[in-house]
């Protein structure tokens, strides 16, 4: 604004997108004062870094979800898919948060115009609070995570090995009983090969003393002893030979089967483990969150986002008005009677008994009477068109009826 009396400095190129962040109309307060120029560039200013905040908790929440999963967020490898994700999606979030936090601000009015906050302001103020309330929860939780991620990352590697121990836990319950059971049918089958071994063993001693003088009969030489015993050996060897070729299969049947148990419960506590490792999404944070940090710090943090998020209703509220105020109305009140509408305050009232305005649209009321004229108007002439043309065609059919007759 600039005259005689006053001249306030001309906007930046940066205040007037603050302004527009905040819903204010630049031509106005181009020719308000300067106090209207700061006053409605820090509405604008709490707007953008709400929005701002929103997108990074926003990022962060994202990359929670589509981020790498594995043991907390020691030595995690960089998943740059889930980065870029998390960059667009975080931007995409804060634009929302921003354009609703826009709206909530550019429609809050002034009230009554005072510094005072009186009991109707607030309550026609409610909803927008509301809205104010919600998403000041949607933006400090996402950030409560990240502040608190080291502490949060050490309890996920403490649940994650715990769950690891106890997948194992049940697996190794499952799979041990088998294996132990297998194990003693081949101990069992190897027990009697191996006793068949020492009667084998025994017989050949036996036979080998004999022929050396050294045991039995003492009489050395294959004699009629020598050759009961050589019979007896031959006889067990052949039997032992026989119940090794039939055990052996046996035991490495079991063998085989205890093998084939080992690999898959070595598969399934890999597989469980990996479960385990990725025990790490948002919900899970969420609980340790609510967990391990003390609840007033963060409902300190909660309420410090909601008065960042209810500052700027609180603020429209409590402003007095100011020439920006007053030259928006005239300029509304301009633009009311350029286009012929009228807005008679507190006209009726409803059937709650509520004061209603009644809005008279002058122009629309002149256009209906217009056009409900015109069509009186043509309906009028059709009518005398006709009654002139029955008129003429009854002379000629005087005149000349036969040519009106009909004679096939």
């Amino acid at each position: 604004m600039e005259n005689s009396f006053y001249q306030s400095p001309k906007p930046s190129f940066l205040m007037k997108q603050l302004w527009k962040a905040c819903g204010a109309d630049s031509y106005i307060l181009e020719r308000s004062t300067y106090t209207d120029h700061v006053k409605y560039a820090c509405l604008g200013g709490i707007v953008v870094a709400t929005g701002f905040m929103a997108a990074m908790a926003g990022g962060y929440a994202f990359y929670v979800i589509f981020g790498p999963r594995g043991s907390g967020a020691v030595n995690m490898p960089i998943d740059y898919v889930a980065i870029s994700l998390s960059i667009v999606f975080g931007f995409i979030w804060g634009l929302i948060i921003f354009n609703i936090d826009r709206f909530i601000v550019a429609s809050t009015g002034k009230g009554d115009g005072t510094e005072a906050i009186t009991f109707d302001e607030i309550k026609s103020a409610l909803p927008r609070m509301l809205m104010g309330i919600i998403i000041a929860f949607t933006i400090s939780k996402p950030m409560e995570l990240k502040m608190f991620s080291t502490e949060i990352d050490v309890e996920l590697v403490n649940r994650q090995q715990a769950q690891k121990i106890e997948f194992t836990e049940g697996i190794n319950a499952d799979f041990d009983p088998k294996i132990s059971e297998l194990r003693e049918e081949i101990a069992e089958l190897r027990s009697v090969i191996k006793e068949k071994e020492k009667e084998k063993i025994s017989a050949e001693l036996s036979y080998s003393l004999e022929i050396d003088g050294d045991g039995g009969t003492g009489n050395r030489g294959f004699g009629p002893v020598a050759r009961e015993k050589d019979s007896t050996r031959q006889r067990i060897m052949r039997e032992f030979e026989n119940l090794k070729n039939e055990l052996k299969p046996r035991i490495n049947d079991f063998q085989d089967e205890i093998d084939e148990l080992k690999k898959e419960q070595k598969l399934l506590i890999s597989e469980k483990g990996d479960i385990s490792n990725k025990l790490n999404g948002l919900s899970e944070r969420i609980n340790i969150l609510h967990e391990i940090v003390d609840p007033l710090l963060t409902l300190f943090i909660t309420l410090l986002f909601m008065t960042i998020e209810l500052t700027p209703i609180f603020f429209k509220m409590m402003l007095i008005k100011s020439p920006y105020d007053f030259m928006n109305d005239n300029l509304k009140a301009l633009i009311q009677a350029e286009h012929g509408i009228e807005v008679q305050y507190d006209f009726y009232k409803d059937k709650d008994g509520l004061k209603r305005d009644l809005v008279v649209n002058h122009q629309s009321e002149k256009l209906i009477k217009e056009k409900i004229k015109l069509i009186q108007t043509q309906s009028e002439l059709s009518d005398f068109i006709i009654d002139k043309w029955k008129g003429e065609e009854m002379i000629k059919i005087e005149k000349k009826p036969d040519d009106y007759i009909d004679k096939a």
